[in-house]
């Protein structure tokens, strides 16, 4: 039985993208659309979505509201500026969705290749633990270094690259968000905040292609993979 609509995305892509070289990821060309339409797809089409607010910089939002127009996307509810923080975008965001959802789904707007079944298999998992976020295991073999020496190797089979959605159920997302500004700490990984109250967050395993577009080299990256997954797409049919 497939689960009713429940949750709000919250699609944060506020920062100011630093080390693109001036370019503006979430407007970069990407498919039929740019990068953050192809983030608001992945939201539109999974069925556990009911809704997705947009939280961004003031000056991207007329973009954004063409980008929503002509893909003709039905569930985006509102599109927020952002905070000084990730953390305060997020919360932003959250504020912004409607008081009936169960669960918070926080996706970077930079991550467009995300898939619909990825982001309804985090929900599901964040309902049974409270907490739930997409990662993928490390392939290389990790070290520690302190002053240019390697102090530790970490057991490579415990280390996972973590991705987003990161989903929380409502209370609990709310319980973090208030001890944190209690004790005035901001994190940048949303998964943080729960671990803060103690919240066990698991990790739901998603795939390699779900890359955050962070550099110039990896619009090129998501562009081969957009353009393989079509070409997969349509040998199935």
């Amino acid at each position: 039985m497939t689960s009713s609509p429940d949750t709000s995305g919250i699609l944060v892509c506020a920062g100011n993208a630093t080390r693109m070289q001036g370019q503006n990821k979430i407007l970069l060309p990407l498919g039929q659309t740019n990068v953050i339409g192809m983030s608001m797809l992945a939201m539109e089409h999974c069925d556990r979505i009911a809704e997705f607010i947009v939280v961004a910089r003031p000056s991207d939002h007329d973009a954004i509201q063409k980008t929503i127009a002509d893909l003709q996307l039905k569930k985006c509810s509102a599109i927020v500026p952002g905070g000084a923080t990730r953390q305060e975008s997020v919360l932003n965001g959250v504020r912004a969705a409607s008081k009936e959802t169960k669960l918070f789904a926080i996706h970077d707007g930079a991550r467009p290749l995300v898939k619909p079944e990825h982001i309804a298999a985090v929900i599901h998992d964040a309902e049974v633990f409270g907490g739930a976020t997409l990662g993928v295991p490390v392939k290389d073999t990790i070290k520690v270094v302190n002053d240019g020496l390697i102090v530790d190797t970490p057991y490579r089979p415990n280390l996972y690259s973590t991705q987003t959605p990161q989903v929380f159920q409502k209370r609990i997302y709310f319980e973090a968000v208030d001890f944190a500004l209690e004790h005035h700490l901001d994190f940048t990984d949303d998964c943080q905040l729960a671990e803060a109250i103690n919240c066990k967050v698991y990790m739901t395993v998603g795939d390699y292609t779900n890359l955050k577009i962070t550099t110039p080299e990896d619009i090129f990256i998501a562009r081969m993979l957009l353009e393989k997954r079509m070409e997969e797409s349509t040998c199935t049919k």
